[in-house]
């Protein structure tokens, strides 16, 4: 079965480039102008898409919750019900970060933490949606938002085996486009808690469906590994300047990372190739220098019987191999050789040859 997501008039699978999705989150910090800018960036980055992330802060939060005094460094405000409303956007935001987006053909879409933002995105007509790992057992969410019949994917943050199976055979039946990502959802975790043999974990249970990685980590290198373990999905946090102020930052790529990770992501895709050992044109020159071939090891007269005191393996390469050594020995040389003159294939009487190439002398 050859899992795919379709996503964005794009198909997502095995042989594909990764789809990277550059996560701004809230790193905007509630101004439009830096929304678009980072929109910019990504594009240049040769993102395949930005990310948002919607609320409905009074319909998510518990009274208590929105109402609780938020004391941190990275508050935009004194309670934390505020300090989420201040970094929320709304239609008229939303419109114009897709209208700049699609000027650069990138995807945009977003997050939905409740109904009421999943309702807000639908009436948008978003053509995609984010389950984040704190949904994951959300199961009336993901099924709400399932129904809507878009592509979907799921972050798995905190979450566990069963958690999973749960969430993909609830969306299965309803939307069976969509992936699922494996995530830590530490801000960033230890690189030990990653556990990026969990995509291979994924692979094996789920193989009718794309998975992916969300990486927390400060860095672009455990993307390509989980690359090579089968992730053909990569998210990652975006962000102008890693020193803003807010949560995310720290941990997130600013435009030369997010720019090594596509390109590296894309070199890792074909530097895979097919698994067929062969030699390339281009590693011939090189390893004429650098290979040996079978030589003389001293003035040898006509007539002289080759034992192995006679001959040596030196570069370069290009005529009789090392391996070859064993079919020398014995031979009577019809004609003197000089130091370091190449042996010759046509030195080897007939019926070594052939037994060499493993035949037989007719």
């Amino acid at each position: 079965m050859l899992r795919a997501l379709e996503i964005g008039g794009r198909r997502v699978d095995d042989d594909s480039d990764c789809f990277v999705i550059a996560e701004i989150g809230h790193n905007h910090q509630g101004r439009l102008d830096q929304a678009l800018e980072l929109v910019d960036a990504a594009a240049a980055c040769g993102a395949s898409a930005v990310k948002l992330q919607k609320r409905d802060n009074r319909a998510l939060f518990t009274a208590e919750m929105y109402d609780s005094i938020y004391n941190s460094e990275n508050a935009f405000a004194d309670t934390y019900g505020a300090h989420r409303d201040l970094l929320e956007f709304g239609r008229d935001e939303y419109v114009a970060m897709r209208e700049r987006a699609e000027k650069h053909g990138l995807l945009f879409f977003s997050t939905a933490f409740d109904k009421p933002s999943a309702d807000f995105l639908h009436d948008l007509d978003m053509p995609a949606y984010k389950i984040a790992s704190g949904d994951l057992t959300n199961i009336p969410l993901i099924t709400y938002i399932a129904g809507f019949g878009k592509p979907m994917i799921m972050s798995t943050g905190g979450g566990t085996m069963d958690d999973v199976r749960r969430a993909y055979h609830a969306v299965r039946p309803i939307n069976p486009n969509f992936a699922i990502l494996q995530c830590t959802s530490g801000y960033p975790p230890n690189f030990e808690e990653l556990n990026l043999n969990v995509i291979k974990t994924f692979r094996e249970e789920f193989p009718d469906v794309q998975i992916g990685l969300s990486s927390h980590d400060s860095g672009i290198a455990m993307a390509l590994v989980g690359y090579v373990l089968g992730a053909r999905i990569i998210e990652k946090h975006f962000t102008l300047n890693r020193a803003m102020k807010g949560t995310d930052h720290a941990f997130s790529l600013e435009r030369q990372g997010l720019s090594k990770l596509v390109r590296d992501l894309k070199r890792a895709r074909i530097s895979m190739g097919d698994g067929v050992k062969r030699t390339y044109d281009s590693e011939k020159a090189p390893l004429k220098k650098m290979a040996k071939s079978l030589v003389a090891s001293r003035d040898l007269p006509a007539g002289h019987v080759l034992t192995t005191e006679d001959v040596i393996a030196k570069s370069p390469g290009g005529h009789l191999p090392p391996y070859r050594l064993e079919d020398l020995l014995g031979v009577r040389l019809p004609a003197a050789m000089r130091r370091d003159e190449p042996f010759r294939e046509e030195q080897i009487p007939a019926n070594d040859i052939a037994a060499a190439a493993g035949g037989s002398a007719e």
